[in-house]
Order: C-alpha cells, then structure tokens, then sequence
C-alpha cells in the first residue's frame, strides 16, 4: 500500500504546488488516487493556511477529499505544532463533527497516550508516529492498548541519503515486538532510500510533498500524482525482481 501525504507542514514558500484549502487537496488527492494511492493522511488547515485540530477544518478537509476519492481511507494528523496543549489535542477530537478514518499521533510528544485514547472512543484508527531519534518505540510499546492501532508509521527523519535506510532498519529493529502492521517512510533526503527500502522489504509506504519535494531524479515534483507515480514504479520494480 502506497500513501500520499500531500501537504503536511509544508506551505506555499516551499512551492506553489502545495495544497492548503479543501478544494486543493481535494483535486491533489484525485490525481494522486489515479496515480496509485491507496490511502490518505493530510494536515487541515484554517482560513490562514495555518494547521489546525478544528472541527470545522478537518470537516471540510475530510469531507472534500472524501468526495474526490469515494471509498479511499482518509486521515488527518494530530501533531502537537498543530495545537500544542495536549488536553485541548484531546478535547478537539471529541469535538469533531466529521470523523475521519485515522489520525496520527505522534508518541514522542507529550499527551500522545490521552489523544489516543480520545481517538479510540470516537472509533477513529490510529496511526502511531514513532519518529527515529526519540524515546517514542518504547513508549508506545509501553502502552496498554498498543494493540488496538491501526498501524504504526515508523518514522525516518535521518535526511542523509546514505544513512537513512540504516537509522530506517534500526528503526524498525526496535519496532520488532509491535503486532500491528508498520508503514515504513523517510522524509526529505531520506525519502527516497528509505521508501526503496519500505518496497524491498514488502512494507507499506508513503509519499507526498509532505516528505518530499523532489523526484527520484532529483528534479522538482509539479505535485502528489508525480511523486506517486514514481514510488508505484519502484514498488512494481521490486515486486518484479522478487
């Protein structure tokens, strides 16, 4: 499986692809749903292109997305920059009017056990952001109900190219007593790499100007569907040689 991720924290000074009203991600989603995606994790943004937890801006995020790619999964993040007290984090997804399929929460940040929880009461999956780097393995495998996410996204924020499928695979070494499925990316440099690794291994991956703003071949990436298509080429690539 093959997930895009089309906007992230980025914003418009990082290039004028990057998606940031509802509409946006909408048409982004559509060609990257056509590209190859299967699966979906986005940031909602306010009025002001800022991210938030809202109800009203992951509604007509979710919402829009929904309507461009009919019967592909739908997340949102639930990131700490997005809204740094972790009792209102909590708070807002019980607030929630439109519920997505998922939402990540990263465990290396504070409060992440309590938004996980609330996203468990309101029957949304959850994806657990192990970020390399940080104590985050270890406390998510700490956790009582580890069991019960979705899947967990092992994390690489290790940008050298060349390092960054071994902190991937050390990464992944610490993940080993996890028994959800893990989906495996890298970010910027290490997007790459660490994506071929995902594919090599059989893992679950993402992409998406999120992670990365350049194509394999280093020139710029117009937008998502570019990015996807490029990793499903290398997914059929291994899957040939296997």
């Amino acid at each position: 499986m093959i997930q895009v991720c089309p906007n992230g924290a980025r914003t418009r000074a990082d290039g004028p692809h990057i998606p940031i009203t509802p509409d946006e991600l909408a048409a982004s989603v559509r060609e990257a749903v056509a590209a190859g995606a299967r699966d979906v994790h986005l940031h909602p943004r306010d009025a002001d292109g800022a991210e938030t937890l809202e109800p009203e801006a992951v509604a007509a995020a979710v919402a829009a997305v929904r309507a461009a790619a009919p019967g592909v999964p739908v997340g949102v993040t639930t990131a700490a920059w997005a809204e740094p007290d972790p009792r209102r984090r909590a708070a807002l997804v019980r607030s929630w009017t439109v519920l997505p399929d998922h939402a990540s929460v990263n465990w290396h940040e504070e409060g992440a056990e309590p938004v996980a929880d609330a996203l468990l009461e309101r029957g949304v999956g959850i994806e657990a952001g192990i970020f390399s780097g940080t104590d985050a393995a270890e406390r998510f495998l700490a956790w009582p109900r580890a069991g019960r996410v979705l899947r967990v996204l092992a994390e690489v924020t290790d940008t050298g190219p060349a390092t960054a499928p071994g902190t991937a695979r050390d990464l992944l070494d610490r993940l080993r007593a996890a028994t959800r499925p893990i989906l495996l990316h890298g970010e910027d440099g290490g997007a790459w790499p660490v994506l071929r690794l995902a594919c090599a291994l059989g893992l679950p991956t993402r992409i998406g100007l999120e992670d990365a703003l350049l194509l394999p071949d280093g020139s710029p990436a117009p937008g998502n569907a570019e990015l996807v298509r490029a990793a499903v080429a290398i997914r059929r690539a291994h899957e040939v040689g296997r």
